[in-house]
């Protein structure tokens, strides 16, 4: 029997369960239903049972990615499953076949957006999430900067302040809605932790409050062509600014094990620890063969290496979040984290 982890934190600590794939995993079908298991239970529901069951750190959150379009009476039973595991569950929203930096396209990202806002006032969730600056291997060529970069702000801050409204989140459940970037390759424009934080910082002075906040994905961070040190020093910023959100606990490159990061998770999650600011922390694994991720592996290799070492999936995710766990006590021993 595995011997149990006890966290000495209060950082909420869950996972990303990505490692079931995508496609045939996490994606509803065309006509919106959710994938099942041979027993008939919702996918995502039984993996995040069995991690309960399974993992020696009792987990309490679930960030799970979420696709406009889901028939309601799925997402009433996965909301209702993962609830009665006793996990807060947090929503990440990602956009396709729109870009939300082109006027043209606001109309096709806010039909993405505004419908798994409502779905999470509905469910009482209090953060949502999203990679919502920028389309996901979008049509963009080239980066912008100057001008057309400051352009791309201000149509995001349009945007989302939209959705704000449409959507009706003043005075709703929802207290934080965390942006994430991403790597070089998957987007052009926002590829690093500066870049997102002027939207962020930008959204909040229009909307006259710290609503949004920065995800802080140490994957990302470590692929964006900016160090360990330029990362903490933005890190101390950001979280100085109130703008420092949920972090994500993710290797670089691989996306595997969290033994492949080269020491980023460990460099970042300590320096949002010292900050006082570190909230939550979600272990995110992806699956080196998920269909849904085709175009990342051909954008980089590294992603399709198998990093489990014999393990399997669920093992590895496990084997991250004890890993998560052990250095998160750590931090309380050394007296980085209040207990």
């Amino acid at each position: 029997m595995t011997e149990k982890i006890a966290l000495k934190s209060s950082v909420k600590t869950g996972v990303v369960p990505t490692h079931i794939k995508f496609a045939g995993g996490i994606v509803q079908d065309d006509q919106g239903r959710y994938v099942r298991s041979a027993s008939g239970a919702l996918a995502v529901v039984e993996e995040m049972t069995r991690l309960c069951e399974e993992s020696p750190v009792k987990l309490t959150a679930v960030q799970l990615p979420f696709f406009a379009g889901a028939n309601e009476s799925d997402v009433k039973e996965l909301f209702s499953g993962l609830k009665g595991l006793g996990l807060e569950i947090h929503l990440i929203f990602m956009v396709g076949g729109a870009t939300p930096m082109n006027p043209a396209d606001e109309d096709a990202v806010i039909a993405q957006l505004v419908p798994g806002l409502k779905t999470a006032i509905a469910n009482g969730v209090k953060h949502v999430a999203s990679t919502s600056i920028e389309e996901w291997m979008g049509s963009d060529k080239i980066r912008r900067e100057g001008a057309d970069f400051e352009a791309g702000i201000a149509q995001n801050v349009k945007l989302h302040l939209r959705a704000y409204q449409e959507a009706g989140l003043e005075g709703s459940c929802i207290e934080n809605w965390h942006i994430e970037f991403l790597r070089p390759g998957e987007f052009k424009t926002f590829t690093d932790l500066g870049r997102a934080w002027n939207f962020v910082s930008e959204a909040n002075k229009a909307l006259g409050k710290k609503f949004f906040k920065i995800l802080l994905d140490a994957a990302h961070c470590g692929d964006s062509g900016l160090t360990i040190p330029e990362n903490e020093k933005l890190i101390a910023e950001i979280a100085a600014a109130g703008e420092l959100g949920v972090f994500h606990a993710s290797a670089k490159t691989t996306r595997g094990c969290l033994s492949t990061d080269d020491g980023w998770i460990g460099a970042l999650m300590a320096a949002a620890a010292k900050t006082g600011e570190l909230k939550y922390v979600f272990v995110e694994v992806f699956h080196h063969e998920d269909d849904g991720l085709e175009l990342l592996r051909n954008l980089d290799p590294g992603h399709g290496i198998d990093t489990r070492d014999g393990r399997s999936y669920r093992e590895t995710v496990i084997d991250g979040v004890s890993d998560v766990a052990h250095r998160l006590n750590n931090l309380v021993a050394r007296g980085v984290l209040k207990d």
